[in-house]
């Protein structure tokens, strides 16, 4: 179960406290979307490493974001371990070759969130996008 935030510096049981929270995480969701798909539209005009390596990194922020726009209360690391499994759940989803499977991420939307093929780079990426996610988060709440 996801332990819950017992950071003292917030009220975190009033709702406008987290409806605030929740608004904030969802504009970041929506933030980091416009970037990971600017970073695949632009991929020609950056150099060649955020090119190769953004858009996956990205991606795994944006699902942590999403996680903390749902679980507002809960901790930190309990979202990034979240964050994590569902990052990797995906990756190795992506071994599960099956017709209709493949029928889904033969689509625009299907591959963006379901990928093509396993790589295992891409847990790094994912890794280093939710550690990027995270340490943004923690600035923020330091302020």
């Amino acid at each position: 179960m996801l332990e819950k935030d017992r950071n003292t510096s917030g009220d975190y049981g009033n709702t406008d406290f987290q409806l605030k929270q929740r608004l904030i995480y969802a504009a970041a969701v929506l933030l980091t979307m416009l970037l990971g798909l600017a970073s695949r539209v632009y991929a020609e005009e950056l150099p060649d490493f955020v090119a190769k390596h953004a858009g996956d990194a990205l991606w795994a922020a944006m699902i942590y974001f999403g996680f903390r726009v749902l679980f507002v209360r809960c901790k930190l690391f309990s979202i990034m371990l979240l964050s994590l499994l569902f990052c990797y759940g995906i990756e190795f989803s992506q071994l599960i070759q099956t017709d209709w499977l493949n029928g889904l991420r033969g689509t625009t939307l299907g591959a963006l969130v379901l990928g093509r093929g396993f790589l295992a780079m891409d847990l790094l990426r994912y890794t280093a996008g939710i550690v990027l996610a995270v340490s943004l988060d923690l600035m923020a709440k330091r302020r």
